[in-house]
């Protein structure tokens, strides 16, 4: 799905406009061209498939935890329209010994990420991804990301990282396990 540039060049003249400004401005006027292509870079995610980063699989028998750490990301947040941005830990248990490419988790994070969102939808959809598509017998996910929303506006908090996890199967159900996770997930 491709945005519509001409309707988000218009939108943007008229909130320039709106903040009194003169979008005719030199300075000003190719923005309107430029925040739509931008819009389209960001909101890519909208046009792809969420189901094609894991169909790839291998069977390699491998049934012990697979963790990427520190994907880095970054997103829109639906209720301003400002950034959020920071690092998805993803990790999964096989089934069976299916596996997915690695690159295809940190593929799986940007597919969800580039569409308006918010962050406890971005670490949900992430794990139920893993479980529904790999068949994984457990799955976690752990964000932690800056948003501008209260960084630039609102109460100012500049620096404050907010942190959600999602976990499913038998990291959920089994504590062990889930510890195992956590401590590689929080190795400096």
């Amino acid at each position: 799905m491709a945005v519509d540039q001409p309707r988000i060049e218009a939108a943007v003249r008229e909130i320039l406009a709106a903040i009194g400004e003169d979008p005719d401005r030199g300075g000003l006027v190719d923005t309107p061209a430029r925040v739509a292509r931008m819009y389209g870079e960001v909101f890519e995610g909208l046009g792809q498939d969420a189901h094609e980063p894991l169909s790839t699989t291998f069977d390699i028998e491998h049934q012990e935890l697979v963790l990427v750490r520190d994907i880095r990301f970054h997103s829109m947040c639906e209720h301003h329209l400002l950034p959020f941005m920071g690092s998805a830990h993803v990790g999964y248990i096989p089934d069976g010994g299916t596996v997915t490419g690695l690159s295809k988790l940190a593929r799986l994070v940007n597919v969800y990420a580039r569409r308006p969102q918010v962050q406890e939808r971005l670490t949900f959809q992430i794990a139920d991804a893993l479980m529904e598509e790999l068949g994984a017998a457990g799955a976690i996910v752990v964000i932690e990301a800056e948003h501008m929303c209260m960084s630039m506006r609102g109460v100012r908090a500049e620096g404050a990282r907010t942190v959600t996890s999602a976990v499913r199967g038998m990291l959920r159900e089994s504590a062990s396990t889930r510890a195992e996770a956590m401590s590689l997930i929080n190795r400096a």
